[in-house]
Formats: C-alpha cells, sequence, structure tokens
C-alpha cells in the first residue's frame, strides 16, 4: 500500500479550503483518509496554513509522497 500526502476538498462551492491527510495512493481525492495532518485555506488573504510537523514526519519516515502542492506547503511551513 502507498501512502500519499495530498489535499483533501472541503467547504462549499467557490469557498473551498483544504486538509492536508494521509491516504492510500489509491483511493478517491476526497476518500476516508489515514490521518489527518492539517489545513490550508486559501480564502483569507494571506492564506492560512496549520501542519502537524510531528504527523507528517511520522508519515515521511515511513515512506509516504507528499504531492507537489503538498510539498510545497511542507515548505512554506518550515521556513
Amino acid at each position: 500500500m502507498s501512502v500519499k500526502l495530498r489535499l483533501a476538498r472541503m467547504g462549499n462551492k467557490k469557498r473551498a479550503f483544504y486538509r492536508i491527510v494521509a491516504v492510500n495512493s489509491a483511493a478517491r481525492r476526497d476518500g476516508r483518509p489515514l490521518e489527518f495532518l492539517g489545513f490550508y485555506n486559501p480564502m483569507v488573504n494571506p492564506a492560512e496554513v496549520k501542519i502537524d510537523t510531528a504527523k507528517v514526519q511520522k508519515w515521511l519516515d515511513q515512506g509516504a509522497e507528499p504531492t507537489d502542492t503538498v510539498r510545497t506547503l511542507l515548505k512554506k511551513q518550515a521556513g
């Protein structure tokens, strides 16, 4: 089972926010995640990002692959 760290879309039409989740790579975009890791709200200015770095590090140590967008958010959060 390959695990990905990716965004799951939440919210209403044209008012989207995203949860950062660990999920099986074969699962649907909004399918049931293995664990919630944080959230990303691009609708506020500046965009709001909150990530539980301990949980993310645990998944990365286990071999989870972040998507490009999640990788960018992790870099912004770290730096």
